[in-house]
């Protein structure tokens, strides 16, 4: 079991991301035990038909981004080019070079960056022109325009979602893997190359809620903005991975809180928002 997901964080917290969490009701989740892999390339059908309806409104945000609210959010989970040479994609599976400078970019079909700390996955959305959700953003995005507690629904169907993997540390380096030399497995390139655990963006074609966002339940943790100072300084990342349990949260209410902005693992990776684009101006003034 991942070592964020050990506990929760003991006492009460004034933080208003609290306040959210307790606005949804707590439901069931399907992580707890490994499960035999399910088809998961489902048909957008029941979504298409949503997300068309609102395609005249989201003219304020670019083709790659979904208006939530005031915002545009990002369809996919980020992966990294090169700011200089943005032709040139970083290898996922290996963590953003220090002193390089890198791009966030949203698009279907392709691995997700994980091994990125919050700091790191905040610059390349500032490079793209963009910035990283605020966990308000976030939750919208992920309960979608009839705020359940999955993306496409209020109780969780198995299998719609990349969930409810095995611990794939436990599995390559042993039963001590988040004990003995944590930071090295927590990090190995070999945990994202497994088959079967991380997918591409958009594989689980299902994990869509009708503003046409995916993989907000599952396949990779994501960074937000928001970042806690009263009892040390903790960065909050939101939204299961491949593997996680109930305990911080079911569906669009996990969040987890406990880690630094530096920290970095094979879980956590982002996707970016920005504000919608303002609307034009009729006639002159």
């Amino acid at each position: 079991m991942l070592r964020r997901s050990l506990s929760a964080e003991a006492g009460a917290n004034p933080w208003a991301l609290l306040a959210m969490l307790a606005a949804t009701a707590t439901a069931t989740s399907a992580c707890e035990t490994e499960r035999p892999a399910l088809a998961h390339a489902l048909p957008l059908g029941s979504v298409s038909s949503a997300a068309s309806a609102t395609r005249p409104a989201e003219a304020a945000c670019p083709p790659e981004m979904a208006l939530v609210g005031s915002a545009c959010v990002d369809r996919h989970e980020a992966h990294l080019v090169l700011a200089d040479t943005p032709e040139v994609t970083h290898p996922p599976y290996e963590r953003p070079v220090p002193g390089e400078r890198y791009l966030a970019r949203s698009l279907s079909g392709v691995i997700p960056q994980a091994y990125i700390s919050r700091n790191e996955a905040a610059s390349s959305c500032e490079r793209a022109g963009k910035r990283l959700c605020t966990a308000r953003e976030w939750r919208a995005a992920c309960r979608g325009p009839q705020k359940t507690l999955y993306p496409y629904g209020p109780d969780e169907i198995r299998g719609r979602c990349n969930t409810g993997k095995a611990h794939l540390p436990s599995i390559l380096f042993g039963m001590q893997s988040s004990v003995i030399n944590a930071e090295a497995n927590f990090n190995s390139p070999l945990l994202n190359q497994t088959p079967g655990y991380l997918a591409k963006t958009g594989e689980y074609a299902a994990c869509v809620n009708e503003y046409g966002v995916f993989d907000l339940d599952g396949n990779l943790h994501e960074w937000v903005s928001d970042q806690l100072w009263a009892a040390g300084h903790r960065a909050v990342f939101m939204g299961a991975f491949f593997s996680s349990t109930a305990k911080d949260g079911p569906g669009c209410q996990h969040v987890s809180r406990r880690h630094s902005p530096l920290y970095r693992d094979y879980s956590i990776g982002f996707r970016c928002c920005r504000d919608r684009a303002a609307e034009p101006k009729s006639g002159a003034e």
